[in-house]
């Protein structure tokens, strides 16, 4: 696949260095944080709903699930159509959707009326992380790109550790009864703000023109096999004793058409959903790969750490977030400083990122093991500090290697087909923790947390092996990994 200079249609906008890039960035940072802080957010605030509108537990699932439902299901979708209508529009469209979104939740009279805007923020969240990453690509490029990518890692890191903190804070200062509104609510001054900004600064590109036209079919196919694939591991209250199974043997089905209709839609001259040569780039291909799984540990860890704090050892919402702010910290360090690294060393420095997650994950792990009590917030604060700063040198570096060598033009599909792989691992991770988490608990908290952790460890491991073999079949091949 070409690189960037290929797309001659696409306008110096959209190519070139924008003089706007690093304000822009300041937004892209800004976006980024409300639509992941909302992944995590909501779980400390379910209680509050529950209390509030007398949720029944159905509801509150969904609360949950339906957002990541939506956010997964538009990121490729939508990815492309930044890519081919200009992705400074469709970024100011979606966090406009997101805002008012994050507005009707907090206004919801009722559990349905909750729902339905869980899943319009959810899709709006989808809409709009492709082309903050899209953006990244577009205005930067070299060590600015490294360094950028770097800075939105820190971001992803400390809204996933900061998200029951910030809940349990807001809950805390605003009360039970309506607590959970304001959780919603502190989108919307963010929200307007930062669209006052974007308008006037985005760039205005107009996209490729030669990605427009409607890939019906391939929309509707990778959707349901997504579906398949999802719905039973973000829903896992709704499926409890129904044949998930059956779902699941219809994705390698869906996928296969899937694959077979885009090649046939492109040989026709049609513009395809996804470009499947972009699985002929080996760092694309390995880098994607790599971070599912890591999704798949890294935020399974959080889910199970903060079932334990809170219902093991009795840590209010505030408190449970406080033990899980070393990672946060660790990580917000580590990813903006390693955009430099990244730039010389490529993909090694996920390597030992990878290193650093997995012995502080293991730490964790066998601490907890050995009954901690009340203390093992203090006791863990250290391993968890080690593994935030791996998770650091994985999230944003991997990021940037893995689009390092694609198409400008074509950078929100790549990215929402990578950001949809991660919350793929992210729904796998979450779902394989907590089934083991709950089926050993009735031997105990601590042994319950030891099998959690353990999950995480795996998947962990499994993204380390992935990046050794990407840098053996490199190294055959004679080249180097991408920076």
């Amino acid at each position: 696949m070409s690189r960037a200079e290929s797309g001659s249609s696409a306008t110096t906008e959209e190519t070139g260095k924008y003089p706007h890039r690093w304000r822009v960035l300041a937004l892209c940072l800004l976006a980024g944080f409300m639509t992941l802080l909302d992944v995590s957010i909501v779980n400390v605030a379910l209680p509050s709903i529950q209390q509030g509108l007398d949720a029944p537990s159905v509801a509150l699932s969904w609360v949950i699930s339906g957002y990541a439902l939506a956010f997964g299901l538009v990121l490729v979708p939508l990815g492309k159509l930044g890519d081919a209508h200009g992705r400074g529009r469709m970024f100011l469209i979606s966090l406009a959707a997101f805002t008012v979104a994050s507005g009707l939740a907090g206004i919801a009279q009722n559990p349905v009326w909750l729902v339905v805007a869980r899943l319009l923020q959810g899709a709006a969240g989808g809409m709009l992380n492709p082309q903050v990453l899209g953006l990244i690509q577009q205005q930067f490029h070299g060590r600015e790109r490294g360094t950028a990518f770097g800075l939105f890692g820190a971001v992803v890191g400390i809204s996933t550790a900061v998200g029951p903190l910030l809940g349990g804070l807001i809950i805390e200062l605003a009360g039970a009864q309506h607590g959970w509104r304001w959780v919603f609510f502190v989108n919307l001054p963010i929200g307007l703000a930062a669209l006052v900004v974007a308008a006037r600064i985005m760039p205005r590109g107009v996209g490729d023109r030669r990605l427009r036209g409607a890939d019906v079919l391939g929309v509707s196919l990778l959707g349901a096999a997504l579906v398949c694939l999802l719905l039973p591991l973000v829903d896992q209250e709704g499926f409890a004793g129904r044949p998930s199974w059956l779902l699941w043997a219809a994705v390698p089905v869906l996928l296969s058409l899937f694959v077979t209709w885009e090649h046939r839609y492109s040989r026709r001259g049609g513009s395809p959903l996804v470009d499947l040569r972009l699985f002929r780039i080996s760092s694309y291909t390995f880098g994607s790969t790599l971070g599912m799984l890591y999704f798949a540990g890294f935020t399974s860890i959080f889910f199970v750490l903060a079932v334990y704090f809170q219902r093991g050892l009795d840590y209010s919402a505030l408190q449970a977030g406080l033990s899980l702010t070393p990672f946060a910290l660790g990580s917000a360090v580590s990813s903006a400083l390693s955009g430099r690294a990244v730039h010389r060393l490529g993909r090694k420095v996920v390597l030992l990122g990878l290193a650093g997650a997995l012995l502080g994950v293991l730490s964790t792990e066998i601490l907890l093991a050995r009954h901690q009590g009340s203390a093992a917030g203090l006791v863990t604060a250290l391993p968890l500090l080690v593994g935030g700063v791996g998770s650091g040198l994985v999230i944003s570096p991997n990021q940037t290697v893995t689009l390092s060598e694609i198409d400008v033009t074509r950078g929100g599909t790549a990215a929402g087909i990578q950001q949809t792989g991660q919350r793929i691992g992210t729904a796998i991770g979450t779902a394989a923790a907590s089934g083991l988490f709950f089926a050993t608990l009735p031997r105990g908290y601590d042994t319950a947390i030891s099998h959690g952790l353990l999950v995480a460890v795996s998947f962990v491991a499994a993204a380390m092996l992935v990046g050794l073999l990407e840098l053996v079949v490199t190294r055959r091949r004679g080249g180097t990994s991408a920076g």
